[in-house]
């Protein structure tokens, strides 16, 4: 299997500095101010269920805010930006009937990003930009029970889960997208689902792609919500060929420091740090300001704890470009070779 030309990249430029990986999407978004008229557009004016925050469907409606919320990005020093796909799944698109178009939905948000990235690219070749296909978690999980009077009931098989990533993969890359990111993961098992699914895709298609995975920490107790520790996470993923592990979301950036230290030991790949600008407060907005973000996140670098920053929930270009400047001329953490569990 031939390995990616954005694979060969990123692993030279990832031993020569810190990389960085955008911020919010979401957060972004609701600065438009957007009506259910823009997530409909003209081509989905009938359809029988309302559509406003389903953000997939901007890639087809509304391609040109998915498109400048990039180029954000991107200007602030972003080497690495996520596709508008967390939740461009049959699964998840079910809640709006709109199933049917998740392949669409991916394939028009790699695009939308590809061309983004190749405006950034034609002006500064020795600075390559990429385009992460964001996988999130769907709004199903393997581990656990929807229903407390039935422990043993699941409301999707692994199965299901597997062929609802593999048409999202598929969509993914046949838009162009030069890395497959599976984020945001409380359920490892979901995120064994989806790691199947990309390693069917890159079997078929004869091409080994960059994977980056993501967990997220629910809560103080330092467990995903499936209850697994960090060191059980990575242990969990790490028969993959990933390029990298880390964390995102939940947490603030300081909380997040004990479990990227944990990882920074424990693996063997690349780590990254995402995390949010603070929790949200009573307005549901968040706090942290670009420098007292920024600092800490920084600082993961500094200490050897991470390759990759970047912002999650309530992060905008004004925090990453704020981490892109201060990680200038960090000195990257090195890759060790540790024993691999044999399975």
């Amino acid at each position: 299997m031939k390995k990616h030309h954005a694979l060969e990249q990123l692993e030279r430029l990832a031993a020569e500095r810190v990389l960085i990986i955008d911020g919010a999407m979401g957060s972004m978004l609701q600065q438009y101010e957007l009506t259910e008229k823009d997530f409909r557009g003209e081509r989905f004016a009938n359809h029988p269920q309302d559509l406003q925050g389903n953000n997939e469907m901007l890639n087809l409606t509304r391609p040109d805010i998915v498109a400048a919320v990039h180029r954000a990005y991107f200007e602030a020093g972003a080497d690495i930006i996520e596709t508008n796909t967390f939740g461009a799944t049959v699964i998840a698109q079910a809640d709006y009937q709109t199933e049917h178009l998740a392949y669409e939905q991916n394939k028009a948000a790699a695009e939308i990003g590809k061309a983004v990235a190749a405006e950034f690219n034609a002006k500064t070749p020795d600075k390559p930009r990429f385009v992460a296909g964001a996988i999130g978690p769907t709004n199903k999980t393997l581990s656990l029970s929807p229903d407390v009077n039935n422990p043993g009931y699941r409301a999707v098989t692994f199965d299901e889960l597997v062929s609802a990533y593999y048409e999202q993969v598929r969509g993914l890359a046949d838009g162009g997208s030069d890395i497959f990111l599976v984020e945001t993961i409380f359920d490892t098992l979901n995120c064994k689902a989806a790691l199947f699914a990309i390693d069917q895709y890159c079997e078929a298609v004869g091409i080994q792609y960059p994977i980056m995975v993501s967990g997220t920490i629910t809560d103080a107790s330092g467990r995903t919500l499936s209850g697994q520790t960090t060191e059980a996470f990575w242990i969990s993923v790490s028969h993959a060929k990933l390029f990298s592990v880390g964390l995102n979301c939940a947490l603030g950036a300081k909380d997040m420091r004990p479990y990227l230290e944990t990882l920074a030991k424990v693996s063997d790949v690349y780590v990254s740090a995402y995390p949010n600008a603070g929790l949200p407060n009573e307005f549901g907005e968040y706090d942290e300001t670009p420098e007292m973000m920024g600092d800490t996140v920084v600082d993961f670098a500094k200490d050897g704890f991470v390759n990759i920053i970047g912002g999650c929930c309530g992060s905008t270009p004004r925090h990453i470009r704020y981490m892109a400047d201060k990680a200038t001329g960090i000195t990257p953490r090195q890759l060790k070779p540790l024993p691999r569990l044999v399975f």
